[in-house]
């Protein structure tokens, strides 16, 4: 596929969209069990895996992969304590090590969560499309721009294919957003001119290193810290505030991106080689602008809101908190708030069986890209255009196959803006 700005750019609905689904193995779901499988066994993996079952009660749980079988053991064990009658994963299910998640999307689950580091993500991404299983993907769904192009063609596949793709912003899923969110995108606040998001809270936990550890076990346990798996923060955590600056835009892609960013209460010998802060500016043209913020430093205030200007009003989002329209047609949401991790595999288990499709891989494609270009933006200390952005070819990680316990760890400097160069 020919990649070009246009592209990119995908209008996005409000609504979660259902499609035509035609495929005749997708509509067997209606009348047996849908089987799960589980790549990836850490924390959120598990949550993952616990909401499938709760999702429908004829969702089986058949299979597991990790490359660290403690992981996989407790995962099962949690699963059997949520429905032992559904879980049914006998050792020759069970797959470890680096090209496990094939040994997984090889069974016929109908279903796979890929919940494993995000620098997986685009090769079991296209391995799970190849072969016609429906995702769950966690975000961000790349680390680089070589990788979301792969996550891109594998979108365009997923949809010839009539696959439901779910991703993990779940900002999307969460009630309250989605009634701001019809009326921000029906015009109740005019045109919006500006947005603002803030996700500043403290530090991940950092896992110790066992006594069998070797540099690149110990790393995958500190995954979050390390541009080899994860980027930087600003991609693996707060890109969820740019997925809803980028619904606000209808998916539109700013022209340039100007940022700033640094490792300021973390140790510079300290665990990993990313940044504690990054602060972004996305020029869309024409005046309109977003600014995110975020931020990992303990000790300091947390702070999780999105605000938006429109030339009619203006909105207030404390996230989990309140939601309020002021202006012309004000508005506050007085309902209460859905699990929105578990309404994104309730919605993904009954569009299999209706025979509808949820496919969010344009906004997940656009949100991770802002990610990306923003880190990348404040570690040269250069504004980055759309067309520079997307012709980086630099790869922070290698394949999964390439993967192995011995291989060297990840030796990439914190970058120091104005001496790391744009590649």
């Amino acid at each position: 596929m020919k990649y070009s700005r246009r592209n990119f750019i995908k209008s996005s609905s409000l609504v979660l969209g259902s499609l035509p689904f035609a495929s005749m193995a997708n509509s067997l779901h209606q009348n047996r069990k849908i089987k799960v499988g589980l790549i990836g066994c850490g924390g959120r993996g598990v949550g993952a895996l616990v909401q499938a079952l709760s999702a429908d009660p004829d969702v089986i749980v058949t299979a597991l992969a990790d490359v660290f079988p403690e992981q996989l053991d407790q995962a099962l064990l949690l699963a059997q304590k949520k429905d032992s009658v559904r879980v049914d994963v006998p050792k020759e299910r069970q797959f470890l090590g680096f090209e496990s998640y094939k040994k997984l999307i090889e069974t016929d689950v109908d279903v796979v969560l890929l919940c494993s580091p995000p620098n997986f993500r685009p090769d079991h991404m296209e391995y799970a499309v190849s072969k016609g299983k429906h995702i769950f993907c966690e975000k961000p769904v790349a680390i680089d721009i070589p990788g979301l192009k792969r996550v891109m063609d594998s979108v365009k596949t997923a949809k010839e294919k009539n696959l439901n793709i779910v991703s993990g912003f779940c900002f999307r899923y969460l009630q309250p957003n989605r009634e701001i969110m019809q009326r921000v995108l029906g015009g109740d606040i005019g045109d919006v001119r500006s947005v603002t998001t803030f996700r500043c809270g403290g530090e991940n936990t950092v896992k110790p290193r066992l006594a069998h550890y070797n540099e690149m076990q110990y790393q995958l346990k500190n995954w979050v810290y390390f541009q080899r798996y994860t980027a930087d923060l600003i991609v693996e955590q707060t890109v969820h505030s740019l997925d809803y600056m980028n619904w606000i835009m209808n998916n539109k892609l700013p022209k340039s991106v100007f940022a700033t960013g640094g490792r300021q209460a973390w140790k510079w010998d300290g665990l990993g080689n990313g940044y504690d802060h990054f602060a972004v500016e996305y020029d869309y043209g024409n005046g309109v602008k977003g600014m995110h913020f975020g931020r990992q430093q303990s000790g300091t205030d947390n702070r999780n809101s999105v605000e938006v200007l429109g030339t009619k009003g203006n909105v207030e989002v404390n996230l989990m908190s309140s939601y309020k329209i002021y202006g012309d047609k004000p508005f506050e949401y007085s309902g209460t708030a859905n699990n929105m991790y578990q309404t994104q595999h309730d919605e993904l288990m009954s569009a299999i069986r209706s025979g509808k499709v949820i496919n969010d891989g344009d906004h997940m494609v656009n949100s991770t890209l802002l990610a990306i270009w923003g880190k990348i933006s404040a570690y040269t200390g250069k504004r980055i255009s759309l067309e520079q952005i997307f012709s980086s070819n630099e790869v922070l990680s290698p394949n999964s196959d390439q993967f192995s316990w011995d291989m060297p760890e990840d030796k990439l400097e914190i970058a120091r803006p104005g001496m790391k160069s744009f590649i």
